[in-house]
């Protein structure tokens, strides 16, 4: 009961850190437009969340370090090129918006422009990147032996160190898949939240079909690919990890309530996004799209983790991790649920901030008042 109810908190911090990357979406379209005030209102819109983003990220790492540990040290210790590029492009965003516009700045703010691009691209495909390896193998072995090894005693060996997972075409599909989600959401915040006659490029319609149309196709080949793969799961007989031809179809046909959550995310999402595109004052897609999208992702993470499929599968089969073979101690998991209580107040406080930064929409006289500016 603990692992699942650990593996739903990991499910939900998941999803929102999805919702989240809209800031890292809205970054790679920061030269959409030539205008620089709006450039200007675009930083400042994202500069007042990015934070957000960064936070729900550590909190998703160490609630899988705390919840699984062996999930922690198989793939951030395993495929650390891939986390470290994660990583580098997320401490990139941070000096970006930190000195983007600080006095004595000898780089000007092109460069770290550019650092905010490389962020959202990065950061985007990266991390769908790292969310595939969730439901495609990659080659890596466990062998805990090798604790009692002193010259070597690493229980992990993953010799492309992450790099086989960017080389996955499926997992790369999932990766474009969440950056252009990422832009679809983007564009959708900064039609809510920007209200200035110069930036009315950014705060365009079109931007927001465009991306959305481009998800909207990367989705559903992803899905199609999802549900004609094989997974990876344990035989309740044996307790071996075995492949088992089209897992997650078999599983989102034998749960109607998975299928009906799918379907009401997947509705919502397009929803907002030809809503958006085809009404002149419609401006609340953002939050019909972020629910919606929290709702899918939660889905696929359950899919993932539950009915004793491997979340983490790897070709060596029995390397495969699980939320039973990978999560702590019975005693952690009761102390960290009792923690977890927290969480929901944690959740209402930024709920607020949320609604009190965004009361009114963006406008350049803001820009000239405000005391602090990205």
């Amino acid at each position: 009961m603990l692992q699942n109810y650990w593996w739903l908190i990991i499910s939900i911090l998941g999803a929102l850190l999805v919702f989240m990357l809209m800031v890292q979406g809205g970054q790679s379209l920061l030269y959409s437009t030539s205008n620089i005030t709006a450039r200007q209102l675009m930083v400042n819109s994202l500069g007042r969340k990015w934070e957000l983003t960064f936070t729900i990220l550590v909190v998703f790492g160490g609630a899988f370090f705390a919840a699984f540990p062996l999930f922690y040290a198989t793939s951030f210790g395993g495929a650390y090129w891939l986390w470290m590029l994660i990583l580098i492009s997320f401490v990139l965003q941070a000096v970006s918006y930190e000195f983007r516009r600080k006095k004595g700045n000898i780089y000007g703010t092109i460069t770290y422009d550019v650092f905010l691009m490389f962020n959202g691209l990065v950061g985007c495909v990266l991390l769908g990147v790292a969310v595939g390896t969730f439901f495609f193998p990659c080659d890596f072995t466990i062998a805990k032996v090798n604790l009692l090894d002193a010259a070597s005693p690493s229980i992990v060996s993953w010799p492309a160190h992450g790099l086989d997972a960017i080389t996955d075409w499926r997992c790369l599909l999932l990766g474009f898949t969440v950056f252009f989600l990422a832009r679809t959401q983007a564009s959708l915040y900064f039609v809510n939240n920007i209200e200035d006659a110069r930036a009315e490029g950014v705060t365009s319609r079109t931007q927001v079909l465009i991306n959305g149309a481009a998800f909207a196709i990367l989705f559903i080949c992803f899905v199609v690919v999802l549900l004609i793969s094989d997974g990876t799961r344990v035989d309740p007989q044996s307790g071996m990890m075995v492949r088992e031809p089209y897992f997650y179809l078999n599983q989102m046909l034998a749960h109607w309530w998975w299928i009906a959550a799918f379907l009401i995310g997947v509705v919502m999402v397009l929803y907002a996004i030809i809503r958006t595109s085809y009404s002149s004052y419609y401006r609340c897609g953002i939050w019909w799209s972020g629910i919606g999208t929290v709702i899918v992702v939660m889905v696929l993470f359950c899919l993932a983790g539950y009915y004793g499929a491997a979340y983490l599968p790897s070709t060596d089969l029995q390397s495969s991790l699980t939320i039973s073979n990978s999560s702590s101690s019975h005693f952690t998991l009761t102390v960290m649920s009792y923690v977890s209580v927290l969480v929901p107040f944690v959740v209402a406080y930024i709920a607020y901030v949320w609604y009190k930064m965004d009361a009114a929409p963006l406008t350049e006289d803001e820009l000239k008042t405000e005391s602090h500016t990205y």
